[in-house]
């Protein structure tokens, strides 16, 4: 539909692979719109972006493609619905991430990020009786509830989603994770360093004490790793495409005989609607992005 180069505000999701198949295919992955020649065919990311980014956006004249998930999308409605009943706000998430910058840019007042429990004593609300929180969608489940309990003990009045903004494909991976972790003693996680949701994966292994490492791709296994270990758990991001997941799992079948057993997960049939730009463009009959029917861990006797 569109040709090269079609320029990309920031990874258009976490993950190598996907975003270097893309630059070869034309994409331009840039950090800020200035960088983008003006009426150029732009993206922004499933991260989302600040009604500033839009606004600067229409200034250059840039034909956008709002890639933004709608899960996220969710996240931005909530927060503007709170700042509008009169409510201080409360981010939980990772303060810097691409997700929490464009969440906290949905309104002009006060918003505060904290990612711990720890951080809910320095807190400094103007009106502890109005007072709502939200969430990054890929933040781990244990960790979220675990602040918000926080939160909630401190302002007993605050308002907010509970974790049901943690994105769906987050959870089950997370709940597919310590239920292999019971029976595995090395949990190998493909995906990228900076993918929130992967980091997550990783952590919630190493948590129940199996020894857990992340990887971008098979080519980052160490055999080291496997002295002593008869059984390896192997999950993934939510942004890891289906054939690192295979080859992870090719790359192990080198080093040892394998049994593979995969370990049912939920069903995953959420449908999105595609950006309205490329649904009123002409062209081809296009249809909702479908999630996954299920979501699968693999467990490995080596």
């Amino acid at each position: 539909m569109f040709g090269p180069p079609v320029y990309v505000r920031h990874e258009i999701v976490h993950n190598h692979h996907v975003v270097e198949r893309l630059r070869a295919m034309g994409a331009v992955f840039v950090d800020e719109l200035d960088e983008i020649p003006t009426g150029a065919q732009t993206i922004f990311s499933a991260h989302g972006v600040s009604p500033a980014v839009v606004r600067r956006a229409k200034e250059r004249g840039l034909d956008v493609i709002d890639a933004t998930c709608p899960l996220v999308e969710r996240v931005h409605r909530e927060v503007r619905r709170y700042a509008e009943r009169g409510y201080e706000i409360v981010l939980i998430g990772h303060d810097g991430h691409a997700e929490v910058e464009g969440t906290r840019g949905q309104i002009e007042g006060p918003m505060h990020v904290i990612s711990s429990k720890d951080e809910v004593m320095g807190l400094r609300i103007a009106d502890p009786t109005r007072i709502a929180y939200v969430t990054q969608t890929t933040l781990s489940l244990l960790d979220t509830k675990e602040v918000i309990a926080a939160l909630k003990r401190r302002f007993p009045q605050a308002v907010g989603p509970e974790t049901r903004d943690i994105c769906y494909a987050t959870q089950n991976r997370q709940t597919a994770v310590l239920a292999m972790s019971k029976d595995v003693q090395l949990l190998l996680v493909v995906g990228a360093p900076n993918s929130s949701n992967s980091n997550r994966l990783r952590e919630l292994g190493a948590s129940a004490g199996v020894a857990s490492h992340l990887i971008q791709s098979a080519v980052a296994i160490d055999p080291n790793w496997f002295d002593g270990v008869d059984v390896v758990g192997v999950t993934a991001g939510a942004s890891a495409p289906e054939i690192l997941v295979q080859e992870t799992i090719e790359r192990l079948a080198l080093y040892r005989t394998l049994i593979i057993e995969t370990l049912a997960g939920n069903d995953e049939l959420v449908q999105f609607r595609l950006p309205t730009r490329l649904v009123d463009s002409p062209g081809p009959v296009r249809t909702p992005i479908q999630a996954n029917e299920a979501f699968d861990a693999t467990e490995l006797r080596i």
